[in-house]
Order: structure tokens, then C-alpha cells, then sequence
């Protein structure tokens, strides 16, 4: 590994890319696996949790880099497509050291832990060597930033133990840019109390797109550790019919408290949603599609699905609608699509160009008429209109697959294991290990 520096600080690593012997990209990096070690010797690094398509983390042993970049690593050999597996012995250093309260050994003050460094040895094995913490101020999650320094792996104590309250502010950090279905991905993998940690520490907006790209089973679990009044408000940032699915699936009392604390505005279309079954095009739908008035010119239809947060399905088309615009809006006009507003002068009318020629669908429409209807008509979206002619919704072909797919079709994508293929080396360093710590 000449090509590789001699210290890496391993928060730096999370989500960079990883490349096979051909150059191609195989997965990005989610985490470092170390291995303790009795008294003060330095934790041995075994190797990385490598995440490639679709969703599956894979080990990576360290013996097989040979390039460690500020923006790639670089392996030989190939890479075992055997799920990783987390071992009794192992520590993920991401997933479970950052953001750790640890004592400095000579004066036994408490700093929390920010990064860790490791370095290559003698030996030519990789060792962590540094910890980066700062000196904090307040406890819990109320916790600040003070002076940040590096410090020697021997001059703390306290990584091996578990930490109540540990935060997750470094750990968030690390992940910064990672889409939100990646994150959902490692918050599944995570042990509970560290999952609830992470679900406390993010902001409602990012934690509501998080909870989106979850299992149910997750997204129950995460909202019953949260204090209610901020369960309520991360409902309100979530989509309405992902924040319906959701609240669907909760016992009748806790949803209504859960409702009654939402502002109403946005409690509101919520409600609305949870009166349909879920495999109809009422139940499928979103409440909140693009709508525009029959004045609008294509320059402010073209405005409002430039929104970089909307969903690409939504911004393919905006639907014309006679006052009031909010859903169940006035009646519904027509659909324009986005490849005909680019066709159309910025200061045309979207009345002049709006298509009046498929009948929408009915909130009482089966999941199969919907997806026969997206798909007769080569659509990603449709718009979804009550008897009195008022749009209440449009169903989206993200949201039509989602209940196509088997049911528990996200856990299934994010625990699927592949064939178990031994793999002699790998199995030699992380046994190894393991009996070191023995």
C-alpha cells in the first residue's frame, strides 16, 4: 500500500468510493471493523464494510487495499459477496465509537470522542493509533463543542464500554451526503439503543426522510422512542401518505394523540388519506401535487417543479386547477406535462397547452387499475379526482411499487444475504483477531 498515507483519519472514509483491480466502482465505504485488544494495545484494524447494490453490506479485509485516498480506495483479489456480519469481537468505529464520552487517563477529565486515526505499523499491519475528541461542554443532548485535540490511543479510556445518552452528532456528520435511503440503510443495521440515538439527534427533516426509506418495523420502533410533541412534528414533515402509511399502522389511540398534536393544516390531508383503503388510488396517493391556475404562464409552471425537494415523479407534470389551489382543489382542468412546457414560449398560457384527453382516476380505483392506467398510458404520475370534479391527490409510480412489491420488500432488500462463499483469508484475520482478544 505505498500509494497510501501513513495516518487516516477513518470519519473522512465514510462514503467514499471503492474500486475494484479494473478501476470500476464496486460500493462505497459505510464503516471501519477494528478489533480491541487487551491492556493498552492499539485496536488492529481487520478491514471496511463496503456497501454495493442493492443495499448490502460487504467486508472488505484490509490485507487485500492497496490504495487508501481522500476520495477512493482501491483493493486487489476480489471481493466476497457474502453479507458482513458483525462479530461479538468486532467494533465498528463509526457506527460505535464516535461521539463517545471517554477519560483522559492523566487527569481523568471526560472528552467526547470526534474522530480516530489509524496508522500503518512496522509490522505492516494497520493499528488505530490517534483519537480525536474535544472537551464538552453540558451532558446528554444538550452536549456542545469546546477545545478539539488529538490525543494518543493509550491516553483514553472508556471506548470499550457501552454509553447511555452517547449522541450521534460525529456519527451524522460522517454521513452528512449520503442520500436518505442509503442513511435508513445503516440506521437499520445499527443496534437499537444506537438507532435511537441517531432518530434523536437528526433534524425533523432529515429524520421524516429517513423514516420514509424504512421498514415498518423500524419506522414504528424509531417514533415510540421519540417524546410525542416531536414524533408529531416529524409527521408533519413527512409526505402525507407516508406519514398516513405510518400512522396506519399504529394503535387507533395513539394515532388520535398523535393527530390532535399535528397543526391542523397539516393533521388535515393526513386524516383525509387514512379514510381510504391502502390499496386504492386514494390510499396511494400524495395530497400535495404541483397545481397551477388556468392564468399561470409555463415560466411559473417551470418555477414550481424546478424545487429541487420535490419528487422527480411529481415534477413531470403540474395539473391545472380552478381555484382554490390547495388540495381538494376547484375543478380539475387537466394535466400538462414538463417535456411540453419546455416546448412552449415562457410567457404562454398552461390553459393554451393542457391535456384534456385522459380521464383521471377515482380515489376508489384498485391498486391493479392504477398500474394498468400508468402503465397503458407510459405515465409516472396521474392525477386522482372525486366525483364533484376537484383534484384531491396524484399517485405516483414510486408509491404504485411500493405496494406491488412484496410487503416487507425493504427488510428483505436490506437483510437479503447472498450464498455463503468461504473465503479462507478473510476468515484467518477475523479469527485471528478474535482469539487475540480472548
Amino acid at each position: 500500500m505505498s500509494a497510501s498515507p501513513t495516518r487516516v483519519y477513518i470519519a473522512r472514509l465514510a462514503g467514499i468510493a471503492v474500486f475494484d483491480p479494473a478501476g470500476d466502482q464496486v460500493g462505497r465505504v459505510r464503516d471501519v471493523v477494528v478489533a480491541l485488544r487487551l491492556g493498552a494495545k492499539p485496536p488492529r484494524v481487520l478491514g471496511f464494510v463496503v456497501e454495493v447494490q442493492p443495499r448490502r453490506p460487504l467486508f472488505l479485509p484490509i490485507t487485500r487495499v492497496t490504495v487508501i485516498e481522500s476520495d477512493a480506495i482501491v483493493f486487489n483479489g476480489r471481493l466476497n459477496v457474502r453479507r458482513f456480519q458483525q462479530r461479538e469481537s468486532e467494533t465498528l468505529v463509526i457506527a460505535e465509537l464516535l461521539d463517545r464520552t471517554v477519560h483522559l487517563t492523566e487527569n481523568g477529565e471526560d472528552v467526547q470522542v470526534v474522530d480516530v486515526a489509524m496508522e500503518r505499523a512496522r509490522t505492516k499491519d494497520w493499528l488505530v493509533s490517534k483519537v480525536a475528541v474535544n472537551r464538552t461542554v453540558g451532558r446528554g443532548l444538550r452536549r456542545r463543542r469546546g477545545e478539539l485535540f488529538v490525543v494518543d490511543w493509550d491516553a483514553v479510556t472508556g471506548l470499550s464500554s457501552i454509553e447511555n445518552g452517547q449522541g450521534a452528532a460525529g456519527l451524522i456528520a460522517a454521513f452528512e451526503r449520503m442520500k436518505p435511503a442509503d442513511l435508513a440503510n445503516f440506521v437499520h443495521d445499527l443496534p437499537e439503543k444506537r438507532r435511537t440515538e441517531v432518530a434523536v439527534a437528526l433534524d425533523d427533516e432529515r429524520l421524516a426522510d429517513v423514516l420514509e426509506e424504512l421498514p415498518e418495523d423500524d419506522q414504528i420502533e424509531i417514533l415510540g422512542k421519540l417524546e410525542v410533541e416531536r414524533a408529531a412534528d416529524v409527521l408533519e414533515t413527512m409526505d402525507p401518505d407516508d406519514a398516513a402509511d405510518l400512522l396506519g399502522e399504529l394503535p387507533t389511540e395513539q394515532r388520535e394523540q398523535l393527530l390532535t398534536l399535528m397543526e391542523p393544516h397539516e393533521a388535515a390531508p393526513v386524516r383525509r388519506l387514512l379514510t381510504y383503503e391502502d390499496d386504492t388510488a386514494g390510499g396511494l396517493m400524495t395530497t400535495d401535487p404541483v397545481v397551477v391556475p388556468p392564468d399561470a404562464s409555463v415560466a411559473e409552471a417551470l418555477a414550481h417543479i424546478r424545487n429541487p425537494d420535490l419528487n422527480p415523479a411529481l415534477a413531470a407534470q403540474v395539473y391545472v386547477c380552478r381555484p382554490p389551489n390547495d388540495t381538494p382543489t376547484g375543478r380539475f382542468l387537466g394535466t400538462v406535462h414538463f417535456q411540453r412546457l419546455l416546448r412552449e414560449p415562457p410567457s404562454s398560457l398552461v390553459s393554451g397547452i393542457v391535456d384534456t384527453e385522459l380521464d383521471p382516476l377515482r380515489p376508489t380505483m384498485s391498486l391493479e387499475a392504477v398500474a394498468t392506467f400508468l402503465a397503458t398510458y407510459n405515465l409516472v404520475a396521474g392525477a386522482v379526482v372525486d366525483e364533484n370534479g376537484r383534484l384531491l391527490g396524484a399517485v405516483t409510480i414510486d408509491d404504485v411499487l411500493d405496494h406491488l412489491l412484496p410487503e416487507d420488500w425493504r427488510e428483505t432488500v436490506m437483510d437479503a444475504t447472498a450464498d455463503e462463499q468461504h473465503d479462507p483469508e478473510e476468515e484467518a484475520l477475523r479469527s485471528a483477531a478474535a482469539e487475540e482478544e480472548r
